[in-house]
């Protein structure tokens, strides 16, 4: 048995850590810790005072909802209680929840109204007579902020409200700042040499909550309402969907992602879905919330403590996690400039070890006050590249060290700084962040290139990724990406590691690389400046790669997203001979250099696509986009107008309804003939 002193002084120190980080979390809106690591400690003082409830206090964090207001807005009582809700991490999780609320209401099918757990800030929005009142803050659960002025600067927030609405009631809703806006946010704050916001939540909680609402109605705030709190004067639905198309039909604005579902393994099917579509969103989210549809079974049901039994949180795998910064390294980019990298202690995020992560410049890492030896905040986003979001200056002992670039890449025999990869001088333009090797030959530079061109969202070359390129420079098999079009079966084959099935797989997805439209051709041939969407509108606008040769500025900028920066950067990349040889041998071994087909001639011009299920050769995002490269759509839902429903392992309920509906179902080897790839 645990010693009784010993077991309440962990609580102790647990409660002061979480209070700690509720502070800062909610009242000061900078973060120290991960949403991941918050939760756990949050797990782990339940469980203790589960165990030993002689230990329970009622200002526990565990029977707190939030922070306590902040008394300059005002303080606002709440008619009923803003409660918190549990969470499921796992399909077990989620399981165990359903299994006790079948229990409790001696039911084992119920509908589920289920929503993206937006991370943002939840209000409270109180409408009398047609007209909004009071917005405020969740605060600790039962007293909350009043922030109704920011709120009225929200524009998707009704003022009024139609004769058809109640004399009296409430709803509640989560305002959030979309990614859109949260990356301008911080890009005026950094010109401005203000403090970044860690994650867009911070900023929706920091803009909602200044005392000048000027300052809020700069900010491109947004709102999705997700339940009405009371009403009183007139009848309401019986079930949360109803609600909400009630609540939509008011003015309201509802999440359109939001789902009525009959089973719990169809919430499980939209946990998957979201899960790996979550990137694909304009705002963020870690989880869904899954709630029993019938208001009188959540009656019926109730809560525990401050958690509801009728809902439950179901998490995404985390994206967030802290670790040691060991040092920064430099390598070397496709254009010459010098990148720096985070080494890191290995680190667990979304179930991925990181070792290194993003750093982005110099500049970057003075503004965010990053050392070496700092415990930092890692991100991880997808199949981005994880990033280091700033450092937990709490945890500083005092031997950190600043970073300095030019001191890291100093070259004491040459006495300047030199690049890492062939010493050659690095300079600084003037009015620039980045610091570039002046060796346009650098070995390093050209291994970016050919990788880059190789890349999935380029030319997509498989089997030629960072190892490949590297070795095919080092044996001399390649220079530049054109030589890619000279390589033969027998030169990949007589390769370390390669051998003939390898080398015949390589070959085949260099010649189907020829038909790639000239989009990606242009995004390959990684001129400065040049995304996948800026290639796009370049491809479309001029037509073939000879026009975009010959384009002047005033042409360029003729385009409304093309600046005199962009502008110049492609004059200059097709000015340089090298590259202009590079593109006529590029036509020369048969690339498309010019748009060969306009899109109403897309082969999938006109159907629509749904995925079900876990596809093997394609990821689903991969899967769509070709799918959309080709004239196609995709859907989330089986309609109707739905052509093809595209089944995979494990399929879930739009199988049954595609089958209802007489849908043509088709498994990923037909949807691969249909993109033209052989399977």
């Amino acid at each position: 048995m645990k010693d009784l002193d010993k077991v309440k002084g962990e609580i102790e120190q647990l409660r002061a850590e979480i209070n700690h980080h509720n502070y800062r979390y909610y009242v000061l809106d900078s973060p120290e810790i991960s949403d991941a690591e918050y939760d756990g400690l949050m797990r782990e003082l339940k469980e203790l005072e589960e165990q030993y409830p002689q230990f329970l206090t009622p200002d526990s964090p565990t029977q707190r909802v939030g922070a306590a207001p902040v008394e300059a807005f005002g303080v606002v009582e709440h008619p009923f209680p803003l409660l918190s809700l549990g969470n499921a991490f796992s399909k077990e999780e989620l399981l165990a929840w359903y299994s006790r609320i079948s229990k409790l209401t001696g039911k084992q099918q119920f509908n589920f109204a289920c929503e993206h757990k937006i991370d943002g800030l939840a209000v409270a929005l109180s409408y009398a007579n047609g007209q909004l009142t009071i917005g405020a803050t969740r605060g600790d659960g039962f007293r909350g902020e009043n922030i109704t002025q920011n709120l009225r600067t929200i524009r998707s927030i009704p003022l009024s409200m139609p004769k058809e609405a109640p004399t009296r009631f409430e709803v509640r809703g989560e305002v959030f700042l979309p990614k859109a806006g949260f990356d301008k946010l911080n890009q005026e704050r950094a010109e401005e040499g203000l403090p970044l916001f860690a994650n867009p939540r911070n900023a929706a909680a920091g803009s909602v909550r200044q005392l000048d609402s000027r300052i809020t109605a700069k900010r491109p705030l947004d709102i999705y309402i997700y339940m009405l709190g009371y009403a009183e004067g007139k009848p309401t639905p019986v079930t949360q969907w109803e609600t909400m198309e009630y609540l939509k039909s008011l003015g309201f604005k509802v999440n359109p992602n939001n789902r009525l579902l009959s089973s719990i393994e169809q919430v499980e099917e939209y946990h998957h879905t979201w899960v790996e579509r979550r990137e694909s969103l304009p705002y963020e989210v870690d989880g869904i919330v899954v709630k029993v549809d019938s208001l009188d079974l959540q009656r019926q049901l109730g809560a525990i403590g401050h958690e509801p039994r009728w809902a439950i949180a179901y998490k995404f795998p985390a994206i967030q996690g802290t670790t040691r910064l060991i040092d920064i390294g430099i390598s070397v980019g496709r254009t010459g400039t010098l990148n720096p990298y985070a080494i890191l202690e290995p680190v667990s995020v979304g179930g991925v070890t990181i070792k290194q992560a993003a750093l982005h410049n110099e500049d970057d890492i003075r503004r965010k006050d990053i050392r070496i030896g700092d415990t930092v905040i890692v991100q991880r986003a997808g199949e981005v590249i994880p990033e280091v979001i700033g450092p937990v200056i709490s945890k500083r002992t005092g031997k950190e060290k600043e970073f300095s670039l030019e001191e890291k890449v100093f070259d004491t025999e040459k006495k300047r700084p030199a690049c890492p990869e062939c010493k050659a001088e690095v300079i600084k333009p003037e009015g620039e962040v980045m610091y570039y090797c002046s060796n346009a030959a650098c070995p390093a530079q050209i291994q970016q290139r050919i990788e880059h061109f190789a890349s999935r969202g380029a030319m997509d070359i498989r089997g030629i990724g960072e190892s490949q390129s590297a070795m095919l420079l080092r044996e001399g098999l390649v220079k530049d990406v054109a030589d890619l079009y000279d390589l033969s079966q027998e030169q990949l084959a007589s390769l370390e590691r390669m051998g003939d099935k390898s080398a015949n797989n390589i070959i085949t997805a260099i010649n189907n690389s020829k038909r790639q439209p000239l989009a990606r051709v242009v995004f390959g041939l990684g001129i400065r400046h040049i995304g996948g969407e800026m290639a796009e509108l370049l491809a479309k606008h001029f037509g073939s790669i000879d026009n975009l040769a010959k384009a002047s500025r005033d042409d360029l900028t003729q385009i409304a997203t093309v600046g005199p920066k962009i502008a110049d950067s492609i004059i200059a990349f097709f000015r340089q001979e090298e590259n202009r040889r590079i593109i006529e041998r590029l036509k020369t071994a048969g690339v498309r250099l010019e748009e060969a087909v306009k899109p109403k001639e897309l082969p999938l011009t006109g159907k629509e696509f749904v995925i079900t299920g876990r596809l093997e050769a394609l990821s689903r995002d991969e899967a769509e986009a070709r799918i959309k490269a080709l004239g196609g759509s995709t859907k989330d839902n089986v309609t109707q107008k739905t052509s093809y429903l595209v089944v995979g392992a494990d399929p879930g309920s739009k199988l049954a309804k595609a089958q209802a509906l007489g849908i043509e179902q088709i498994k990923e080897e037909e949807l691969l003939q249909l993109l033209g790839q052989k399977t």
